[in-house]
């Protein structure tokens, strides 16, 4: 192609019948009007191409080749001779090389200068392909730049460690890459980083005889996210964690509860930590609250982004509507309860009505509604938030969690005094929240007649697409689950061998299963006769109840999720 000019981009776009001969027009026309535009940003913007479309136009416009990063697996030996910063400082994706050569994929073949200081830094001579900026951004997000930040700890990362005060937020201290940055904030910071892009929940620092193993929890399920540290960090990792959360550094026999909050870019989030004394030291666990991430998932949130069945969700949609009243839900911890009650007040709120919660912490930002956060070193409890709540002239309360007699006496009497209620109690399921109650020493029929539904829910998760296999069960097996094996003759059941994207777990992302107890009369008189529970789950599942194990099974036969995880979450019945 030695002195010949490149087809324009469009030209390419437009034969290979990506773009139309209009909207090619249109675009040149824009052009005309604008400086310091490209062809293919106008294109995209006004969604007449995607970025694959884009990124192999290109790759033909300079005679390379396109990237699509199918069956894709960075390469651990190539990482480790690149800097830790060059991949995400330049957008670029090693894909193969040796000493003196190196392959990259990158999605501007024409930024010839970063190029060619990409070149200097690796001391490599580079071959181009092209890919899709947003697929790049996948590989980069998961893949090698937080692994290999963590074997390098001369990461630069600008994390500010921030304290809040009554006249707002105090910077406690700006880390960022210099030679006087102990190697233990730089490794503690590349932790952090790296739990937050990969959609971690919690982050555990566990004491071994060989070593501190790091582990995150994904989708509820934990697993080792890297190799071994060295054990002599681990004295200086929790002591960095324990200033950070401002505790006391020299008691090691007892543990201690602290939290603090980073800032990252204009970001915050807030870390909940928890030093336990063990054998061979101390362990930490630390709990993520990216609000402002969750918050930026909650437009639009709603009971389908949440996996919940078409028969729940309009039952449930019923009850969240009605004037009065308590909606309680309920499971284990990390089901998903608080989530369940967001999507609900995200649906009912129209602006029309005053919607207060109290919580402990607050998890989620929502514009609207009053978010009032447990304090109890200050005496702000659940019962005295709740009841300050109530003279704050409210339409719609919810409250975080019902863990005292106090508290769900004061919900209680909200609910039968015109307000509509929504909250949380940890019961195995919907039938034993009414044993709880009562046990709380709460009258049977003012529970009752508060009582509008109550929800049970746990979260399966969903198989991962790129990775997931067709199976066949044997109808052994399926008795052995309480499973009909007729119920799957024309059903495709599928497990999964883990891959790249799902991090090698198989699943990527979770789903909720609802067992819905709707109050009527009848379920009402046997609650307040003591009727055993068998007459009582009899009553409800002639009134339209799924159990939990039936909703799960349906996830599995509709093929979102596996055996193995079902029987995870749910009993066999």
């Amino acid at each position: 192609m030695t002195g010949q000019r490149p087809r324009k981009i469009g030209e390419i776009l437009t034969a290979r019948g990506s773009l139309a001969q209009e909207q090619r027009a249109a675009v040149v026309e824009q052009l005309s009007a604008a400086s310091g535009i490209r062809f293919g940003e106008i294109c995209l913007a006004e969604k007449f191409i995607t970025e694959e479309e884009l990124a192999q136009a290109l790759a033909e416009q300079f005679g390379l080749e396109y990237e699509d990063f199918n069956d894709f697996k960075l390469d651990e030996e190539l990482l480790a001779g690149i800097p830790s910063d060059a991949m995400q400082r330049f957008k670029f994706v090693p894909l193969a090389g040796d000493h003196n050569r190196i392959t990259i994929a990158v999605s501007d073949p024409t930024d010839v200068i970063r190029l060619d200081e990409l070149e200097l830094l690796l001391n490599r001579t580079i071959r181009i392909r092209v890919a899709a900026q947003s697929i790049l951004n996948d590989v980069l997000k998961r893949g090698g730049t937080a692994r290999n930040m963590l074997r390098d700890v001369s990461e630069d990362f600008m994390l500010q460690l921030v304290r809040e005060t009554d006249s707002g937020e105090e910077i406690l201290s700006a880390e960022s890459v210099s030679d006087d940055v102990s190697p233990i904030i730089k490794l503690i910071n590349s932790i952090l980083m790296d739990a937050l892009n990969r959609r971690a929940s919690d982050i555990h620092i566990e004491t071994a005889v060989d070593g501190v193993i790091i582990k995150y929890r994904i989708d509820g399920v934990l697993f080792q996210a890297h190799e071994l540290i060295p054990p002599h960090f681990q004295a200086p990792i929790i002591s960095r964690l324990k200033v950070m959360s401002e505790l006391d550094i020299a008691e090691r026999r007892v543990p201690q509860d602290g939290r603090f909050k980073i800032r990252m870019g204009g970001k915050s989030i807030d870390f909940r930590v928890s030093i336990m004394p063990s054998s061979l030291g101390e362990d930490a666990v630390l709990r993520i609250l990216d609000k402002e991430s969750i918050a930026s998932g909650l437009h639009g949130l709603s009971f389908e982004s949440l996996g919940m069945h078409q028969r729940e969700m309009r039952r449930l949609r019923k009850k969240i509507r009605e004037p009065y009243g308590m909606v309680l839900v309920t499971g284990p911890t990390g089901s998903g309860k608080t989530t369940t009650l967001y999507a609900a007040l995200t649906e009912i709120h129209s602006g029309e009505e005053k919607i207060i919660t109290i919580e402990d912490p607050v998890e989620y930002m929502l514009h609207g509604i009053l978010q009032i956060p447990v304090n109890e070193k200050k005496g702000l409890t659940f019962a005295k938030g709740l009841r300050s709540i109530l003279r704050h002239d409210p339409d719609k309360i919810m409250v975080g969690e019902i863990r005292d007699t106090e508290t769900a006496k004061i919900a209680v009497q909200s609910a039968l005094t015109g307000h509509l209620v929504f909250t949380t109690v940890h019961a195995n399921n919907a039938f034993d929240v009414i044993g709880r109650f009562i046990h709380m020493g709460i009258d049977p029929y003012n529970f009752v007649a508060s009582l509008n539904c109550v929800v049970a829910q746990r979260l399966v998760r969903k198989i991962c697409t790129e990775c997931r296999r067709p199976v066949t069960h044997p109808d052994e097996l399926l008795l052995e689950n309480n499973i009909d094996p007729e119920r799957c003759r024309d059903k495709i059941i599928y497990d999964s061998r883990g891959c790249e994207t799902c991090n090698g777990t198989g699943f990527n992302g979770r789903s909720a299963i609802v067992e819905l107890l709707e109050m009527n009369d009848r379920i009402r008189d046997l609650i307040i006769n003591r009727a055993p529970a068998e007459e009582l789950k009899a009553c409800a599942q002639g009134f339209g109840t799924v159990f939990l194990r039936e909703s799960a099974v349906e996830k599995l036969l509709a093929g979102e999720t596996t055996l193995r995880e079902i029987n995870r979450v749910t009993f066999v019945e």
